[in-house]
C-alpha cells in the first residue's frame, strides 16, 4: 500500500516535490532503508543530507531535504522544505489527521516500551496495528512513528519519553490520543528536575494531548499519584486508575510460577487471570494498565488477556536465553538497555526469583541522570531486600563504585571501570547452572557482558525463553 504521493506529501509539509513519486515506507537510516522507503535527512551527531545520494543509490522511493545535496542528480526524487524536522512533524501531523484509528499513547519512567509492545501484540489480534519500533520515543521518533503509520490503522500505540522539562506535551499534542497511559514515576533524569513531584508532572503531560472525552490511565500506587490526579483534574481528563490501591483495575496478587508470572486481577469488577511469560511483579502491574486502555479503545478485554500470554519482551530489556556451558546452562537476563534505581530493583527481585539450582550472579553498571544524590542511589540498591537471594554481585562504572563499597562481604563481586575491563574475568566467574542478569544505563555497555558470556558457549535456540 502506498503510504505517501508526493502531492500529499508536498501538500503535508507545505515543500515542493521534484518528481511524480510515491513511497512505502519512511526511513531515517542507510543502513536499513528498503526500497521504496522515503529517506529523511535529519540532523544529529551527522547530517542526513550527506547520506542522500546513497540512500537513493539503495532503492529510496524519494529524499526528504532543506537542500539539494552533493552528488545529487538536479531531478532526483525529493520534497524540499525549509527545515527537515519541522517536516517529519508536518507529516506526522497529516497522517494523524487523515487516519481513524484508535490512539493510544504511552509514557513513564520505567516500563514505556514494554507496555507498548504488550498493546502492540494484544490489539494486533482484534485490528490492524501499527506502533512504535524500538524505543522510537522522542522529538524525531514519536513523528516518524506518526508519519510511518497507513492510513488503513485500526489501533495505533506511540511511547512518548522525555528527557527534559516541556518535552511531552508537544509529542503528546502531535499523536492525538484517545487514551494516555502513565506507568509509573520514578527518580530518573532528575538532572533535569527539581524533585521527583516535578517528573510526575511533566509524564502527566501526555494528558494535553488527549482527543476530546479522553481517558487518562494511571498508576495508584506510585508516591505521586495525587499529582497524576490534579493534573488530570486541572485538564478535564477522565481517569482510570490500575494498581494494588486501585479499585477499577485492581491487582490481587502475583505468582511466580516456574517460567511466567501469573496475576490474578479485576478489571472493572471482572475476575481475570493474566498469564505473562516474562518473570517480574512489575510487568504485571504493567500488563493491568495496558488492559485498561485496551478497554479505553473499545477492544476486547478478555480476548487482549489471552493474546497478553503470547507476548515476549524485546533485545537487552529483560529477554532470557539459555546459553551452553561445561555440562550444564548458563541462564542469561539480557536487561542491558536501561537502567534507573526502579527497573533496576525490579531486575533484581526478577534475578532473585527465578527458579534454578546454581548460582545467581549480576553485573550492574551505572545508573546515568541521577542528579546530586546519584551516589546514595546506588549504594541504596544495596539494602533492597532481593539482594538477600543473590549470591554475588559485579559492579561496573565509577558510580557503582558507591553500591561495591555497600555491599555485604559475601555479595560483593568485582568492581570495574567498563564492560571492556569485566570481559577477562568472565570466564572464571561463571559455570554451568548459574543464573546471570546484565543491567546498566545503555552507555555502559553492559550488552558487551552478555555477547561475552555467549561466546563463552554457545546458545540453546530451542530452550531460548523471554524472561521479561
Amino acid at each position: 500500500m502506498t503510504l505517501w504521493t508526493a502531492a500529499e506529501a508536498a501538500e503535508a509539509t507545505g515543500g515542493r516535490s521534484i518528481g511524480d513519486w510515491t513511497v512505502d515506507g519512511i526511513s531515517i537510516d542507510t543502513r536499513t532503508i528498503a526500497p521504496g522507503d522515503l529517506f529523511v535527512a535529519l540532523t544529529a551527531a551527522r547530517d542526513g543530507h550527506d547520506f542522500v545520494a546513497q540512500a537513493l543509490a539503495n532503492g529510496a522511493g524519494a529524499a526528504l531535504v532543506s537542500r539539494i545535496p552533493e552528488g545529487v542528480a538536479a531531478d532526483a526524487p525529493l520534497l524540499l522544505v525549509e527545515d527537515v524536522q519541522t517536516g517529519l512533524e508536518a507529516l506526522g501531523v497529516a497522517s494523524r489527521a487523515r487516519c481513524a484509528a484508535r490512539v493510544i499513547a504511552v509514557t513513564g519512567s520505567v516500563g514505556k516500551t514494554s507496555t507498548k509492545e504488550m498493546l502492540a501484540r494484544m490489539l494486533s489480534d482484534q485490528g490492524r496495528t501499527h506502533a512504535a519500533v524500538a524505543s522510537y520515543n522522542n522529538h524525531w521518533g514519536v513523528p516518524l512513528t506518526l508519519a510511518r503509520m497507513p492510513r488503513d490503522t485500526e489501533f495505533a500505540v506511540i511511547e512518548i519519553g522525555m528527557n527534559h522539562p516541556g518535552e511531552i506535551a508537544p509529542l503528546a499534542r502531535q499523536a492525538r490520543p484517545h487514551v494516555a497511559m502513565v506507568t509509573t514515576v520514578a527518580a530518573v533524569h532528575l538532572e533535569a528536575f527539581e524533585d521527583v513531584a516535578g517528573i510526575a508532572r511533566e509524564k502527566a503531560a501526555i494528558m494535553e494531548g488527549l482527543e476530546p472525552g479522553g481517558l487518562a490511565v494511571l498508576n495508584a500506587d506510585i508516591g505521586e499519584a495525587s499529582v497524576l490526579e490534579s493534573e488530570a483534574v486541572r485538564l478535564g481528563a477522565s481517569t482510570v486508575w490500575f494498581g494494588e490501591q486501585a479499585k477499577e483495575y485492581h491487582l490481587r496478587a502475583v505468582a511466580i510460577e516456574g517460567e511466567e508470572t501469573v496475576a490474578q486481577a479485576d478489571a472493572m469488577g471482572h475476575g481475570l487471570e493474566l498469564h505473562i511469560q516474562s518473570l517480574g511483579a512489575h510487568f504485571a502491574m504493567n500488563a493491568l494498565g495496558a488492559l485498561a486502555c485496551v478497554a479505553g479503545v473499545g477492544a476486547n478485554v478478555e480476548q487482549a488477556a489471552q493474546s497478553l500470554a503470547l507476548w515476549s519482551p524485546v533485545k537487552g530489556r529483560g529477554q532470557r536465553e539459555s546459553i551452553a556451558m561445561g555440562d550444564g546452562h548458563v541462564t542469561m537476563l539480557d536487561d542491558s538497555y536501561n537502567a534507573n534505581p526502579t527497573s533496576m530493583a525490579a531486575a533484581l527481585a526478577v534475578l532473585a526469583a527465578t527458579p534454578g539450582t546454581g548460582r545467581r550472579i549480576a553485573y550492574v553498571g551505572d545508573m546515568k541522570e541521577l542528579g546530586p544524590d546519584e551516589q546514595s542511589l546506588h549504594a541504596g540498591i544495596a539494602g533492597l531486600e532481593a539482594v538477600a537471594g543473590i549470591d554475588c554481585i559485579h559492579c561496573i562504572g565509577p558510580l557503582m563504585k558507591a553500591l561495591h563499597a555497600a555491599l555485604p562481604d559475601d555479595k560483593r563481586g568485582a568492581c570495574y571501570a567498563t564492560s571492556a575491563e569485566a570481559l577477562p574475568d568472565l570466564a572464571g566467574q561463571i559455570a554451568g547452572g548459574d543464573i546471570v542478569l546484565a543491567k546498566g544505563s545503555l552507555s555502559m555497555g553492559l550488552g558487551r557482558i552478555v555477547d561475552g558470556i555467549r561466546e563463552m558457549g554457545h546458545a540453546a535456540p530451542s530452550q531460548n525463553k523471554n524472561a521479561e
